[in-house]
C-alpha cells in the first residue's frame, strides 16, 4: 500500500531497541495514524517506495547506519518528510548535528511519552498543513564545539536549544549560578554560529569600574577625559563581525543600559568624547546570575533592555541539579588537570565518586575544577580515596556517610531478600513484612516512651491498629 492509498498518516519509528518500538507502538495505537515500526535505517530505507511516511521518529546510534545518515537519506528522498531524532546519548555534537541535517526535533532519551507522541502530532499536523519548507542548509563552523559535558535531562534540554539556534543571529540571555559555565555556553554559541570566523570578545561588566566601563565597551577618543592620551576602540568594535559576550549584565548601570539599547537598535554608537557615529555589526550573548525580572521589578534594570536581550534564554543548571554528570565531570578534570601541570593522572576511588556526587557543590562546576587540581597535585598515591580529600570535606565527611547510610536502607534490605530465595525458602513477604513491622515498632515505642498512644501517631496508626500489632507479633513478651 501506498502513501496515496491510505487516508491516515504514516509513522515510522526506527530503532534498534524492541523496548523503544514496543513503547511508542503502544503509545500511538489509539492515535489514527498507521505504525510501522523498524529495527534498522537500512531496513527503512528499502520499505520507503511501498510505505511512504508522513513523519519519521528515528535513534541516532544503531549498527549499520546511524540515525543522522538515515535522516539524509531519507531528505534525499523528499526533503519535506519531518524526522524526530532520539538519542540517549545525548550531548552538543549530536544536538548541533542533528538540527545543522534539519532535523525536526531533538528528542533525548529517558524521554516522557506523552512529549513523544505531541512531537508526532505537531509533526504530522505540520507535514499535512503544506509540509516544511527546508532552505538550503547554511555553511557549517569550521571550529569543532567544545567539549561541554553532561548527560543529565537538565543540560540536554541546554544542548537542544544550542543545536537550534547554533546557526540563527539572535542574542541570547545565559541565566545561571556562578561557576556553572555560562561563559562556557557562550563560547560554544559563537563557535557554532555563522560568527566563528570573528572574535569572541569577554566583559565582565560587574569586574569594570562605573567610570570605566562606557568606555571599556564603547572606546574613547583622545583627551576624552583626564588621563585618555590617545584614542582607544571598545569592547564593540573588537569584537565587530564576531560575538560580544557581556557577562553579569544584572550589573550594569542604568545609564550605560540607555546606550546598549541604543546600539542594539541601531547597531551604531559614539566613543566617549567621539562626534563621530561609529557602526558595528556584533552579535550580544548576555549572562548573569541574578534573577532579571526582579531587578527589573526594583527599577534596577531597564524593562525594554530585558525584552531586547531575552529572545532566547538558555538556563544552565547548578552542579547540584545534575548530580549524575559529576562523576563525568571528575574524570574529565582530573585528566585534563594532569595533562595541563604535567603530572601524572590520579584516579578517583568509586567511594570517592559517590561521596562527591552527594555533595551540594555551591560553586558549581568551577569549584569541582579546583578540587580537581587540587587531588591532581596533594594526593599520595595514583588512585585517590576517601581519606585523600581536603581536611574541609574529610570533616564533614563522617556525618554525610551516616546520614546517605540512613537514607538508603533499601540496599541492605535488598542483599537480605537476595540471600533469603537463594537459600531456598519461600513465603519472602511474610517474613520480611513482620519483621519490618517490628522494627518500626519498637523504633516508636522507644521514640514515644513506651507510650502507645504516641507511638502510633508516630506510626501513621490507631491505637487499636498498635496494639493488634503488638499482640500478633507477640512483643509484649
Amino acid at each position: 500500500m501506498t502513501r496515496e492509498q491510505t487516508i491516515n498518516p504514516i509513522v515510522w519509528i526506527v530503532d534498534d531497541d524492541a523496548s523503544i518500538r514496543w513503547v511508542l507502538e503502544t503509545a500511538l495505537e489509539d492515535k489514527p495514524y498507521e505504525i510501522k515500526a523498524f529495527d534498522s535505517a537500512l531496513t527503512a530505507l528499502k520499505a520507503f517506495d511501498e510505505y511512504t511516511p508522513t513523519v519519521i521518529i528515528s535513534d541516532v546510534r544503531m549498527p549499520g547506519m546511524d540515525g543522522l545518515t538515515f535522516m539524509e537519506a531519507i531528505h534525499e528522498k523528499d526533503s519535506k518528510i519531518p524526522v524526530i531524532i532520539m538519542t540517549a546519548h545525548a550531548d552538543l555534537t549530536t544536538a548541533v548535528k542533528s538540527f545543522q541535517s534539519k532535523a525536526f526535533e531533538y528528542l533525548p532519551k529517558p524521554f516522557d511519552i506523552d512529549e513523544a507522541t505531541g512531537l508526532v502530532d505537531r509533526a504530522i499536523k505540520r507535514q499535512l498543513s503544506g509540509g516544511i519548507s527546508r532552505s538550503k542548509r547554511p555553511t557549517k563552523s569550521t571550529k569543532q564545539p567544545l567539549n561541554i559535558i553532561g548527560a543529565a535531562p537538565a543540560m540536554q534540554e541546554v544542548f537542544r536549544v544550542l543545536g537550534r539556534i547554533s546557526q540563527l543571529d539572535v542574542t541570547v540571555l545565559i541565566n545561571g549560578e556562578t561557576g556553572t559555565g555560562k561563559e562556557l555556553v557562550a563560547q560554544a554559541l559563537h563557535e557554532l554560529s555563522p560568527r566563528s570566523g570573528g572574535p569572541f570578545v569577554a566583559l565582565n561588566t560587574a569586574a569594570i569600574p562605573r567610570d570605566l566601563l562606557e568606555s571599556e565597551l564603547f572606546g574613547h577618543e583622545k583627551g576624552a577625559f583626564t588621563g585618555a592620551h590617545s584614542q582607544r576602540i571598545g569592547r564593540f568594535e573588537e569584537a565587530d563581525g564576531g560575538t560580544l559576550f557581556l557577562d553579569e549584565i544584572g550589573d550594569m548601570p542604568v545609564d550605560l543600559q540607555t546606550r546598549l539599547l541604543r546600539v542594539l537598535n541601531d547597531g551604531s554608537f559614539y566613543r566617549v568624547g567621539g562626534r563621530s557615529s561609529v557602526s558595528t555589526n556584533v552579535r550580544i550573548v548576555a549572562a548573569t546570575h541574578q534573577n532579571m525580572e526582579a531587578l527589573v521589578r526594583e527599577g534596577k534594570f531597564r524593562e525594554d533592555l530585558l525584552y531586547r536581550l531575552n529572545i532566547i534564554r538558555i538556563k544552565v543548571p547548578a552542579l547540584r541539579e545534575r548530580r549524575e554528570d559529576v562523576p563525568l565531570l571528575l574524570r574529565f578534570y582530573m585528566e585534563s588537570e594532569a595533562k595541563s601541570l604535567g603530572l601524572e593522572e590520579k584516579v578517583l576511588t568509586p567511594q570517592v565518586e559517590v561521596f562527591l556526587s552527594k555533595l551540594p557543590w555551591p560553586g558549581n562546576v568551577r569549584q569541582l575544577k579546583s578540587l580537581c587540581t587540587w587531588l591532581t597535585i596533594m594526593a599520595p598515591d595514583k588512585r585517590v580515596h576517601l581519606e585523600d580529600l581536603p581536611l574541609e570535606l574529610q570533616s564533614s565527611m563522617r556525618s554525610s556517610l551516616s546520614d546517605s547510610e540512613v537514607d538508603d536502607w533499601q540496599t541492605p534490605l535488598k542483599q537480605w531478600a537476595d540471600q533469603f530465595l537463594q537459600s531456598g525458602r519461600e513465603g519472602l513477604h511474610t517474613t520480611a513484612e513482620a519483621m519490618f513491622e517490628k522494627v518500626l515498632i519498637e523504633a516508636a515505642l522507644k521514640a514515644s516512651g513506651n507510650h502507645r498512644q504516641k507511638a502510633a501517631v508516630l506510626l501513621g496508626w490507631g491505637r487499636n491498629t498498635l496494639t493488634r500489632k503488638i499482640q500478633s507479633l507477640e512483643l509484649d513478651n
